[in-house]
């Protein structure tokens, strides 16, 4: 009998260990790699980009990810910056995924959809499962004098940001951008669903919602009402905002990753570990490490 309850013992802390080894993940994150071959400016070191990409993926590649995934403004001004920098990307072990970032779409109007076939995108907007969780990407050029393509959405451009303006808010820059109704619409119902099936929801997103600054996406208000009610959000990652930001508000954690584009001597790039209950942020170079609770 003693010798059955340690092996029924054993078996349960192997089997604990399975599942918990199961439940944890790892992910690789980049953002505002923004190659072109230009001169510097603000700071943001261009040509150094490819060189800082190659180092970041042979890291990343190192670790067994599910996925990795870049923030936004993957290039800049140059639709052919693209053939410097994608080689390194499709390296990648990992599955890997990309954010629209307003200098993505810094090219000739000709080629705005080009960069998005490009980067291997079918939709603009979309949203993934692992391991419980629903990762839903935004696409926060949808409504933007850069990255709206489209006749309408140009019009929608136009009508969203002329009715906030006047409100003399920070971040109603015209280098900014806001989500569609359709987007709205799209994302409630992806709300709706990770609910009914219990899932965890994070955001990735190139511009941020939170600290409140001359970055934020232009209807983030009504981003957040949408959210409000649905208590399995749990972070929200952007980039945009090159220095990096971090705020902790309503349980959910909104961190903006800095830019690896910027400064003469690092770079900035991250792994995250999902846990049940914490995602650990593990930084390199200029990327502060982390440890973000899930409650």
């Amino acid at each position: 009998m003693k010798n059955l309850y340690l092996l029924v013992t054993i078996l349960f802390l192997i089997c604990s260990c399975a599942n918990k080894k199961e439940s944890d993940f790892k992910i690789g994150i980049i953002s505002d790699c923004q190659y072109c071959n230009c001169e510097i400016k603000w700071d943001r070191y261009y040509k150094k980009s490819p060189k800082r990409l190659k180092e970041a993926v042979k890291e990343l590649n190192k670790d067994s990810l599910q996925y990795t995934i870049h923030l936004g403004d993957f290039i800049d001004k140059n639709i052919k910056s693209l053939d410097s920098i994608l080689p390194t990307w499709k390296t990648l072990k990992s599955e890997s995924f990309h954010v629209l970032g307003n200098h993505d779409f810094e090219v000739e109007e000709n080629q705005k959809e080009q960069v998005i076939k490009k980067l291997n995108l079918e939709k603009r907007y979309y949203s993934f499962v692992r391991n419980n969780w629903r990762f839903i990407v935004l696409d926060g050029n949808d409504l933007s004098f850069y990255g709206a393509i489209t006749a309408d959405k140009k019009q929608q451009t136009d009508s969203l940001f002329n009715s906030l303006k006047d409100l003399n808010l920070p971040y109603i820059k015209r280098w900014n951008g806001g989500l569609s109704n359709t987007q709205i619409n799209w994302l409630k119902s992806e709300l709706e669903e990770a609910r009914q099936e219990k899932q965890l929801v994070g955001f990735y997103c190139h511009f941020p919602i939170y600290p409140i600054d001359q970055h934020n996406i232009w209807n983030r208000n009504q981003f957040l009402k949408v959210i409000k009610p649905y208590k399995n959000v749990k972070f929200f990652f952007n980039g945009h905002n090159h220095t990096g930001a971090y705020k902790y508000i309503d349980n959910i954690h909104y961190l903006t990753f800095k830019g690896m584009v910027d400064t003469k001597k690092t770079s900035a790039f991250a792994k995250a570990k999902f846990t049940k209950d914490t995602i650990f942020i593990k930084g390199y170079e200029r990327e502060p490490s982390r440890k973000l609770v899930i409650q």
